[in-house]
């Protein structure tokens, strides 16, 4: 996960172009608030998920049969204790076009060294609506809004198991440059459970 001045960048920051395969894929990261390991528990390390965790795992896995539309491509995923990686992309669709790629490239290009930046602490109220229109459409059919579903379903689920649960605002994201990075991410996000005493999200 990429980071800035030892911050992660908020969702908001980016990219809006739609081909995420080798050149564009996303490597996405979503934690529980204040990191309480809701998911299950690792034991060898092999992740063994609890309800909460099963539910994820559906809820991930409905999220591509649900969005035949948006030509997704799910790549390597994990539940962990108290937070979720996946390697998501969104192939050319009918709501993206090649000029809206072409263009996004350009945004990437002017805006990766001024990103936008936010503690990996931070727990206040708010959500992934709070950011500013993006310039190249709505904030819909993209990846701010299948995590923000995603997000949703899972919560209304959750709490009728344990009313408290929560997730921490927002996600941070990661644009994958080329094919030995998406390799590269693939295999940490499957070595993950074995170097969980390690991770930087144990608890």
């Amino acid at each position: 996960m990429e980071k800035y001045k030892n911050k992660y960048r908020i969702a908001s920051a980016r990219a809006p172009f739609g081909d995420y395969r080798w050149n564009a894929a996303c490597f996405v990261t979503i934690c529980t608030k204040n990191r309480i390991c809701w998911f299950g528990k690792i034991s060898n390390g092999v992740m063994k998920l609890s309800a909460i965790g099963e539910i994820v795992n559906a809820e991930w896995l409905k999220t591509f049969k649900i969005r035949p539309d948006m030509n997704l491509f799910m790549g390597e995923y994990v539940v962990m204790p108290n937070h979720f990686h996946a390697i998501i992309g969104i192939g050319e669709n009918q709501y993206n076009t090649q000029r809206e790629m072409q263009r996004g490239a350009q945004w990437w290009a002017q805006r990766r060294d001024a990103m936008h930046c936010v503690p990996t602490d931070k727990t206040d109220k708010t959500n992934d609506n709070n950011h500013p229109m993006n310039q190249f459409g709505p904030q819909s059919k993209n990846l701010a809004s299948i995590i923000r579903g995603f997000k949703s379903a899972i919560t209304q689920k959750a709490r009728q198991i344990y009313p408290d649960f929560a997730w921490q605002p927002r996600y941070y994201d990661h644009i994958i440059r080329n094919k030995q990075s998406f390799q590269k991410i693939t295999t940490y996000i499957k070595n993950n459970p074995a170097k969980w005493k390690n991770d930087k999200f144990h608890r």
